[in-house]
């Protein structure tokens, strides 16, 4: 992690052919490109590549999760079952479909927990949306169980988990939709990119439509396209879907060297007292973008952060105190600061995000440090960094 690791001749062969085209839009102009669609051979590929039967390829992983709440049905007044612990993108595209964005716990797998769920429960409760968060999935089986009970729609925010697999399933694959981000620091990319996926072909005629401001995509003329609905344009360019096409051929070579980096550095940290690790559904399954563990309490996990960077380990996380991606330090989302008016303000049902109290997320997250995987490493630096870290846990613990 992350793709551009590996850019070569590959996505510089890609991104020529659609320049020597002309054509930068996805759609149309059909004798122009000459039968040259990255985009759709995108999709095509993607969908085959973790078990679904559609794939719509978007601008973002948060385009993706704007996508996929309308698409279901998601919208004014709907509460959202979400955990704290994710990138503000989530929680951005619930606000901005008009519904109520509703906290509950983590576990140790540091995805939402499936027991903390029914807690936070009302009449109101239209979806729950579990995070996969640093490249593994945590009790998707037990939360998508737990929404086919209770008649929830299930979305999964599966950004951070390109490749990931439960007993053989894809992340992505467990819910209603699932949402897939390609930023420029995300295991495959874009540059900028994502992609929604589902098994109902309904859904994914919405989605597709909606994406590019209600186009049915009915014939070949595009002038002559007809409107199903008010849309939005999230769409993506065949210069950032050529790019994404390469890289996902690489997916498999990229997943190898990134769970043999991992595991070299956890094996070694496997000897350490007192440092334990993140609760791993699938071990096998696991993207290994990054290793995650805990230390004994908040004082020594500081102090580990503190000193790994001291001592040049780099792309060492610390989320707790983390301004991306853990609720704790965001202060523009506690108070709703936007720049327009949010439906969700004039909603008496919105919690008090300033009085918001998750304490068992927060124990597990002052406690947690995830160390980030990078492909480009050699085997001498594998070997360099983990001494760095050895040094820095034996110290500590």
């Amino acid at each position: 992690m992350p793709g551009f690791e590996r850019f070569g001749k590959e996505e510089r062969k890609e991104v020529q052919d659609v320049l020597d085209t002309g054509v930068l839009f996805r759609y149309g102009f059909d004798s122009a490109r000459g039968g040259l669609w990255k985009a759709k051979s995108f999709e095509a590929e993607f969908a085959k590549r973790i078990g679904v039967a559609h794939c719509h390829l978007c601008s973002s992983g948060t385009s993706a999760l704007s996508i996929a709440l309308t698409s279901c049905g998601v919208g004014a007044g709907d509460e959202v079952i979400l955990p704290p612990f994710t990138f503000i993108a989530t929680i951005e595209a619930v606000l901005n479909a008009g519904a109520v964005p509703i906290f509950a716990e983590i576990d140790e797998t540091l995805c939402l927990d499936p027991e903390a769920i029914e807690a936070v429960i009302t009449p109101r409760t239209m979806a729950v949306l579990p995070v996969h968060m640093c490249g593994s999935m945590g009790r998707i089986d037990r939360i998508k169980a737990f929404c086919d009970k209770k008649g929830l729609i299930l979305i999964e925010d599966a950004c951070q988990a390109v490749g990931a697999t439960l007993n053989g399933k894809a992340a992505g694959t467990f819910g209603d939709m699932g949402c897939f981000s390609f930023d420029p620091v995300k295991t495959i990319t874009c540059g900028e990119g994502g992609a929604v996926v589902t098994d109902n072909k309904e859904l994914h005629t919405t989605a597709e439509a909606y994406a590019d401001h209600g186009h049915d995509h009915v014939g070949e003329d595009r002038g002559r396209e007809g409107h199903l609905f008010l849309g939005n344009n999230f769409r993506i360019s065949e210069l950032n879907a050529a790019v994404g096409l390469a890289q996902l051929r690489k997916l498999n070579s990229i997943l190898k060297k990134q769970r043999a980096h991992k595991k070299a550095i956890k094996d070694a940290l496997a000897k350490v007292l007192g440092l334990t690790f993140r609760d791993l559904r699938d071990e096998k399954g696991d993207s290994a973008t990054f290793l995650s563990f805990f230390l004994p309490d908040e004082i020594t996990a500081r102090q580990a952060a503190e000193d790994l960077g001291k001592a040049g380990v780099d792309g060492c996380f610390y989320w707790y105190d983390n301004n991306w991606h853990y609720l704790r330090m965001w202060d523009h989302l506690k108070a709703l600061r936007s720049l327009a008016k949010l439906p969700v303000r004039l909603s008496e049902h919105c919690p008090d995000y300033q009085q918001l109290s998750l304490p068992r997320s927060d124990e597990i997250i002052s406690r947690t440090l995830s160390l980030q995987i990078k492909l480009s490493w050699t085997k001498k630096e594998v070997s360099q960094r983990t001494d760095k870290i050895l040094n820095v846990m034996r110290d500590l613990c």
